[in-house]
């Protein structure tokens, strides 16, 4: 059980989990190779903040986002990861996370891409 982090806030919540909504969270958040225990940790979602919004930057939004969550796969933690992009051309993109963890329960997550 871990402590939750809130992923509006990148608080913690004061709440036990058990999913893996942290290791998503921090997986997409991080940027990659920051973090100095692991520098294979993060993605390159913090790039997009400068483009466009346009339909290329949804694939490269989902394309980092596979990336980023490849080591949940690699660890045995996840045994399926789908992520897909809906862009409503308001500023920012929506990444929808469909994550089947090792128990075989699937957890969705909503991630939220800054474009310009």
């Amino acid at each position: 059980m871990d402590a939750g982090i809130s992923p509006l806030t990148g608080d913690l919540t004061g709440e036990r989990i058990s999913s893996l909504q942290n290791a998503v969270y921090l997986r997409l958040m991080i940027p990659l190779g920051s973090y100095w225990a692991d520098p294979e940790l993060g993605s390159l979602l913090y790039t997009l903040r400068r483009e466009k919004d346009r339909p290329r930057v949804a694939r490269l939004a989902v394309q980092y986002a596979r990336e980023a969550l490849q080591g949940l796969l690699d660890d045995g933690r996840a045994i399926a990861i789908d992520v897909t992009a809906e862009q409503p051309h308001d500023g920012r993109l929506l990444l929808l996370i469909e994550v089947t963890d090792a128990g075989g329960r699937t957890q969705t997550f909503q991630h939220h891409v800054q474009v310009i």
